[in-house]
């Protein structure tokens, strides 16, 4: 068997091998997973959702063909010394070996990019959980999928959503735009971003740091001809600033499926309903401007009490149960 690296950008073949690995490998392992398309796939692979840092991309064939692969991603700006890694396998390739020999593979490309752990997500009760366990990984925080059938989200209960946000929300207005971050606001979203750090997260995984540059970076990677990010904010009628604020990305080739990115609301801001203020807000705007959209799709860390309230009452169910796992690579390679 040979693993080779290649440039998900530019070989499109090897992409494609990887992307129908994914594809084939969704029922057994995560059954319920939201539509992907191979445009999103090569978005992922290439860029990443959150980063543009550096990554490599493996993939092994043999006699038979493609027989797994994998992504691993090094960030340069938090995490210095973790390495983060997704893989696949094929199901009727599964236990041959091959799962075994790309993570050997990935650890030593991440031991010899300075890394000293792996971290990567695997669905509860799925193949990747007990992969993970037998090799020695340790496991982290759940995090949570949902997914919300917009059909089953009455206009009507919208708006008494809405209504009884803004009975709490008084002295803040609505504001909403749609691709890049008007100038004005770009430093006070990168600030809404920096919040984040005090979500629920492994105690040894840095938050990311925001700065006008990074949405700026950010921005570019996740617009069109791909992608479509509404934003809706709070502003703080006083002051002037944004004081919560919640982005859902719809992709153009799915125009029925949406994500939902970050929701925040800033710790000065805190229990005025904000965070329902906006996403009801949201979905409202979204029921208009994707007259197709037909879900959308979320995630949350099972201790986040606050969003999943808030996601439960717009009619969020769950979807996916995924667990972090964490695998040590210190120290010489492992025989």
């Amino acid at each position: 068997m040979h693993i080779e690296q290649f440039d998900p950008l530019a070989d499109s073949v090897r992409l494609q091998a990887c992307y129908e690995i994914f594809e084939v490998s969704q029922p057994a392992d995560d059954p319920a997973a939201p539509q992907h398309s191979l445009a999103g796939f090569r978005h992922w692979w290439g860029y990443g959702y959150d980063g543009g840092e550096p990554r490599q991309a493996w993939l092994a064939a043999d006699e038979r063909g493609p027989a797994g692969c994998y992504l691993l991603e090094l960030s340069e700006r938090e995490n210095a010394a973790l390495g983060s890694a997704a893989l696949g396998v094929p199901p009727p390739r599964r236990r041959q070996g091959i799962g075994t020999a790309l993570l050997a593979h990935c650890r030593a490309q991440a031991r010899a990019a300075g890394r000293t752990e792996l971290f990567a997500m695997a669905a509860v009760g799925s193949a990747g959980e007990a992969f993970a366990r037998a090799a020695g990984a340790t496991g982290g925080l759940i995090e949570v999928r949902r997914g919300l059938r917009t059909a089953r989200l009455a206009p009507e209960r919208l708006a008494s959503l809405r209504a009884e946000a803004e009975a709490r929300a008084a002295g803040y207005s609505l504001l909403s735009w749609t691709g890049p971050t008007p100038d004005e606001q770009v430093d006070q979203v990168a600030r809404l971003n920096d919040v984040m750090a005090d979500a629920p997260r492994e105690a040894t995984v840095e938050a990311a740091r925001w700065d006008r540059d990074r949405v700026r970076a950010s921005e570019a990677r996740m617009g069109p001809p791909l992608f479509r990010v509404y934003s809706m904010a709070a502003r703080h009628d006083e002051s002037g600033d944004l004081a919560a604020l919640t982005q859902v990305t719809t992709e153009l080739q799915l125009p029925g499926l949406a994500f939902q990115g970050i929701t925040v609301v800033d710790r000065p801001h805190r229990g005025r309903r904000l965070g329902l203020l906006v996403k009801a807000a949201m979905h409202q705007w979204l029921a208009a401007a994707e007259p197709g959209l037909g879900e959308v799709s979320t995630w949350n860390s099972e201790t986040n009490e606050h969003m999943i309230a808030i996601n439960e009452r717009l009619g969020f169910e769950v979807n996916g149960r995924f667990r972090s796992w964490t695998l040590s690579i210190a120290g010489p390679p492992q025989s």
